[in-house]
């Protein structure tokens, strides 16, 4: 019998948040989905709750094409020049 160690390593490194705006009115807010079940349905809830309630100039949403699969670096590309707020979701 083989035992395998299931503990994998990674090469992420470790990345400051960006600071969080004092409001989010006039801002565009950017939804990942990442294609989970229900996950762009939560997002786009979420994203007509804040421009409705916070003043959100915009919602728009991009998605992944697998939860298991991350996002592209033109899709974060894109995320990063089109929106001020990023939110993402894993639905079921």
């Amino acid at each position: 019998m083989d035992i395998v160690d299931p503990v994998g390593s990674s090469a992420a490194t470790s990345r400051s948040l960006a600071a969080r705006p004092a409001s989010l009115e006039g801002v565009t807010i950017a939804l990942l989905d990442n294609s989970k079940p229900n996950a762009k349905e939560l997002l786009e809830r979420l994203g007509a709750l804040l421009a409705a309630q916070a003043g959100a100039r915009g919602v728009r949403v991009w998605s992944k094409p697998g939860s298991s699969v991350s996002a592209t670096a033109a899709v974060l590309e894109e995320i990063a020049r089109s929106a001020r707020v990023a939110l993402t979701a894993s639905a079921d």
